[in-house]
C-alpha cells in the first residue's frame, strides 16, 4: 500500500513538471511570437526582429526542456528503475543535452565554456 502509493506520487510529480515544461515552452513561444509581430507592425528592421526572435524563443525553450529531463529522470528513478528504462532515460537526456547546448550555441552565440570571452560580431 505504501509502495503504490510512492509510486502514485511519482506519477503525479513527474505530470506536473510535465506539464510545467510543457507550459513555459508554449507560453514563451506564444509570447515571443506576440513580441515579434508587434516589432513587425512598428515598422523595426526585419532582419534584427527575427535575431531577436530567434534568440527570445531559445531561451523558454531551453528553461522547458531542463523540466522535461526533470519529468523523466523522477518517472524512470522513483517509478521504472530497470535497465531498459536507464538506457532510454540516457538517450533522451543526451539527445535534449545536445538540442540545449544547439540553442544556447544559437542565443549567445560562443560554447557555454566560453561565457566570459567577448561575443562574436
Amino acid at each position: 500500500m505504501l509502495e503504490q502509493f510512492a509510486i502514485d506520487a511519482a506519477h503525479l510529480a513527474t505530470r506536473i513538471v510535465e506539464l510545467t515544461g510543457v507550459t513555459i515552452i508554449a507560453a514563451g513561444a506564444f509570447s515571443t511570437l506576440l513580441i515579434f509581430l508587434y516589432r513587425l507592425a512598428a515598422k523595426q528592421d526585419r532582419d534584427e526582429s527575427i535575431t531577436k526572435l530567434r534568440s527570445s524563443l531559445g531561451l523558454p525553450i531551453l528553461l522547458g526542456l531542463e523540466f522535461l529531463v526533470a519529468a523523466d529522470i523522477i518517472n524512470t528513478v522513483a517509478v521504472q528503475p530497470t535497465l531498459g528504462s536507464v538506457a532510454v532515460l540516457a538517450g533522451i537526456v543526451a539527445i535534449r543535452t545536445f538540442l540545449s547546448f544547439s540553442l544556447e550555441m544559437e542565443i549567445e552565440g560562443r560554447p557555454p565554456w566560453r561565457r566570459n570571452a567577448p561575443r562574436p560580431e
